[in-house]
């Protein structure tokens, strides 16, 4: 049994929709960012960068559990135990692998520096709103012209960059999208919705997500105690 160590974020709904997916038998244990349970020495010695989503897998490839940070490469782990949503053809594994890629290094960090800068930075800094905004949007064009020709963002078919973009699409307009302005993006997170795993994915610790405004969450998520040498 997968052991998943998560919250109900872009970051941790792409692993939750994977094992959903894969039919994987998991246990989620909550990790409250926002209470600074990511700084716990037990979670650290899983994720040493102090974030969620890390997983436990005590069947790992060569019999002793294995434990690994970034969703990037939990969700390759899962592929490569399960065998599936990456394709086994070079050409189509690395068109898959591309996207992943774009989401780990591009669209996750900048729609995330938008929705800090719109939502929870404590002064409102107008070059950080439009540089981020701008980037936002330019980032859904190329995921808008992806999609305009693919059903899917690799291709014909389902896989885990999919799973990996579609979670930070649900705040978009937290993140000043206008999603009919991106029919194909609007078309394909329908269509990824309609997925029962994803659903159910969704409902992962759903009932534990809170607005994270208190200053106690703001030290744990973007101020002092986020810092802190550990």
């Amino acid at each position: 049994m997968i052991e998943i160590y998560s919250w109900p974020t872009p970051n941790g709904h792409k692993v939750h929709i994977m094992l959903e997916e894969c039919r994987l038998p998991y246990a989620v244990h909550a990790v409250d960012i926002g209470a600074g349970e990511q700084f716990d020495p037990a979670f650290l010695a899983i994720s040493p960068n102090n974030r969620i989503p890390a997983i436990v897998d005590p069947d790992g490839p060569d019999g002793s559990p294995l434990s690994l940070f970034e969703s990037g490469a939990i969700l390759l782990y899962l592929a490569g135990k399960t065998g599936l949503f990456l394709p086994g053809s070079t050409t189509a594994k690395y068109q898959v692998m591309q996207w992943l890629m774009w989401q780990m290094g591009g669209f996750g960090p900048m729609l995330g520096q938008t929705h800090h800068f719109r939502i929870y930075a404590p002064e409102k800094i107008d070059y950080a709103i439009r540089r981020y905004s701008n980037e936002a949007a330019r980032l859904y064009g190329v995921l808008d012209r992806q999609l305009a020709d693919n059903e899917f963002v690799a291709g014909a078919d389902y896989s885990i960059a999919d799973m990996a973009i579609f979670p930070w699409t649900r705040s978009h307009k937290n993140q000043g999208i206008e999603i009919s302005e991106f029919p194909s993006v609007s078309r394909w997170i329908d269509l990824l919705l309609s997925r029962p795993a994803v659903q159910r994915g969704l409902q992962v610790l759903a009932d534990r997500r809170k607005p994270l405004t208190n200053p106690q969450a703001h030290s744990n998520l973007f101020g002092d105690n986020q810092f802190k040498k550990r």
